[in-house]
C-alpha cells in the first residue's frame, strides 16, 4: 500500500502558498494555509464557517476555532497564527455573511468538495513540476513532519492529532531509521 508521506521540503509549501496567492486564488491560498497550520482532516477543515473565524460583532478575526473531529468526534482548540490570520485578511468581509463557508463553492454556495480540494492541491503540484504527490493529507502530515524537525515534542504532536501512541506518530510522519540514527550519530553528551 503507498501511503501518503508529508511535504519535507518547506520550498515546495512556499511555491504551493505563493502559486495560488500570485493567481489571485485567495480561497485556495487559504487552503494551503490552514492544510499547514491547523493540521486538520479535509473534512473537518471545509466545515469551517466565517463565524468560526469571525466575530461580525466585534469585527475582528478569532484567536483560535473550536471543532468537534468528525472522524474521532472529540473537541479541540486551534490556535490561529499570524500567517492564518494575513491570509484571511485577504477576503472582503463585507460581502461574508457569518454562516458562509471558507472554502465555499461560488456556484453553489456550499463548501467545496474534498474531491475538489484534492484536485486543487495535486493539480498545482503537478504544475510546480514536484517529484512528490501532494495532497491534502499530506499537508496535514506536514504539519507534524515540521513541527518535530523544530524539536516539538512526539507527545505533543501525538496529541495534536490525537492519535493513541507516539509509535502511531512516529508512522504517520514517516520517520525512519535514518532519522533516529541521526540522533545517535549527532548526539554531543562531552
Amino acid at each position: 500500500m503507498n501511503t501518503t508521506q508529508p511535504v519535507r521540503k518547506k520550498k515546495h509549501i512556499r511555491k504551493l502558498v505563493k502559486f495560488f496567492l500570485n493567481k489571485g486564488q485567495i480561497r485556495n491560498h487559504l487552503l494551503i494555509i490552514m492544510c499547514c497550520y491547523t493540521a486538520l482532516r479535509i473534512s473537518d477543515l471545509l466545515r469551517l464557517t466565517w463565524n468560526d473565524v469571525y466575530d461580525f460583532k466585534l469585527k475582528r478575526f478569532s484567536t483560535s476555532i473550536s471543532i468537534t473531529e468528525k472522524k474521532t468526534g472529540k473537541s479541540k482548540i486551534i490556535a490561529l497564527n499570524g500567517k492564518i490570520i494575513k491570509a484571511l485578511m485577504m477576503f472582503e468581509l463585507e460581502n461574508i455573511q457569518p454562516e458562509n463557508f471558507l472554502f465555499e463553492n461560488k456556484r453553489t454556495k456550499f463548501a467545496i468538495s474534498r474531491i475538489q480540494a484534492y484536485r486543487i492541491i495535486s493539480d498545482a503540484a503537478k504544475v510546480l513540476q514536484f517529484k512528490v504527490h501532494v495532497s491534502c493529507h499530506s499537508l496535514r502530515k506536514s504539519f507534524g513532519y515540521r513541527a518535530f524537525k523544530s524539536g516539538m515534542s512526539l507527545a505533543v504532536i501525538m496529541t495534536i492529532y490525537n492519535h493513541s501512541s507516539i509509535a502511531v506518530t512516529m508512522r504517520y510522519l514517516g520517520i525512519t531509521q535514518e532519522h533516529i540514527n541521526k540522533v545517535y550519530l549527532n548526539i554531543e553528551m562531552m
